[in-house]
């Protein structure tokens, strides 16, 4: 006749000491405390299920739950088991009916698969479902929605001008539903169903601006009411041709003035490989400007709000240019860099050093081989733009840029 196990008591458990290994103590009825070698203790239930012994499933940690509830979930996992059902399936269901609507399913999923992103990827992602996502399908079970659905909340974002994000929200809810698929939570992805051409296209901008318009542009940047951070903010962005992000959550670590680098770190950047900006004569002007503005700031445009040590939002650029009194059409930040690589290939530098300098990967053997990265091609690249740029703001009387010694 086996052995009955000697029911556990809080006592008795309180008094169990780690060891070297992780061990096993029985209550009755398949329940059993697990001992590991960190000392924490750990509830599991041992079954067998058609005469089949099955994986132990887990209950969870004591004390936080105490022998009576871990009792009770013996008790009912026993009664299903009982009946020849599965309890690792009741666990399965419980956890589906848990994350049952959009809105909960979708906070699972961004804790999940939103860290180590980068913060503008998670930002995006996070702004796509608390303005769009959430508001119309937040409150439906994650089986219930169909395509049909996404698509009238696509064509909502549509109509109201908005079609490339229209076409993000479908691709945002498809990674979403995928998730949700591979963990058993749905069977279909709705999104999936939709042709993304038949939402939007994404179609790359061509935009270049021209000499006129680069010095427009930058006057009217310097004539504006915007403070006087985001005037050198503009004009940085102008002259080393980077993207806003990697400028706007700059820190002064990342800068050396006296060698006219600035090394910005491969969590910033959009390929996740670092990045070294040569500086111009006039971006170390700007930048020793920018010193005495941003104070004891980590940051070169610390925010105003608050009083934490925070960089300004990738938006208030966008704001800033919005403010301004611009006769350009269809002009945007991201402009800047396409404008740059235009006119300099123009100017007849080499393709691979521009390539180089805006952060593009080089492709085939150069790419592998190119060890010292065209620097001091890069060098004179970015002095010949930032003077060619100076030259468009001098094409008309305008207040001075830098202070006079």
């Amino acid at each position: 006749m086996p052995r009955q196990a000697t029911p556990l008591t809080d006592t008795k458990i309180k008094s169990l000491k780690p060891k070297a290994d992780r061990y096993r103590v029985s209550d009755t009825g398949g329940l059993l405390l697990e001992v590991m070698t960190s000392g924490s203790k750990i509830w599991r239930y041992r079954y067998q299920l058609h005469g089949v012994r099955q994986p132990a499933l887990t209950i969870g940690n004591y004390p936080e739950i105490s022998l009576a509830d871990a009792r009770r979930q013996r008790d009912e996992w026993a009664a299903l088991v009982a009946k020849g059902e599965s309890p690792k399936r009741a666990v399965q269901a419980a956890k589906v009916e848990k994350l049952n609507t959009v809105s909960v399913f979708a906070e699972a999923w961004i804790a999940e698969q939103l860290p180590g992103k980068s913060e503008s990827y998670q930002t995006t992602i996070r702004r796509i479902l608390a303005k769009d996502v959430l508001p119309w399908l937040g409150g439906m079970p994650l089986a219930d929605v169909k395509p049909a659905d996404v698509l009238e909340l696509c064509d909502r974002i549509k109509s109201r001008g908005s079609p490339k994000i229209a076409l993000l929200t479908r691709n945002v809810l498809k990674r979403m539903y995928d998730f949700a698929i591979a963990r058993g939570l749905v069977e279909s992805n709705p999104a999936a169903a939709l042709v993304a051409r038949f939402i939007a296209t994404e179609e790359s901008r061509t935009r270049v601006l021209s000499e006129k318009e680069i010095g427009e542009v930058m006057r009217a940047v310097y004539a504006s009411d915007i403070r006087r951070p985001l005037k050198l903010a503009l004009h940085l962005l102008a002259v080393t041709m980077v993207r806003k992000a990697e400028l706007t959550e700059s820190t002064w670590s990342e800068i050396d003035l006296d060698a006219g680098i600035w090394d910005i770190p491969a969590e910033r950047m959009k390929k996740d490989q670092p990045h070294r900006v040569y500086l111009s004569r006039q971006a170390k002007e700007l930048l020793i400007e920018l010193r005495a503005l941003s104070g004891r700031s980590l940051y070169l445009f610390p925010s105003s709000r608050g009083e934490a040590d925070r960089p300004i939002s990738k938006s208030t650029l966008n704001q800033a240019v919005r403010a301004l009194s611009l006769d350009v059409q269809h002009f945007v930040l991201h402009d800047f860099r396409r404008t740059a690589s235009t006119h300099l290939h123009e100017m007849g530098f080499p393709s691979d050093a521009i390539e180089k300098a805006l952060a593009h990967k080089i492709v085939g053997i150069k790419g592998v081989y190119n060890r010292a990265e065209y620097a001091e091609q890069r060098r004179t690249i970015m002095q010949a733009w930032a003077d060619f740029v100076q030259a468009q703001i001098d094409g008309a009387k305008v207040i001075p840029l830098f202070k006079q010694a």
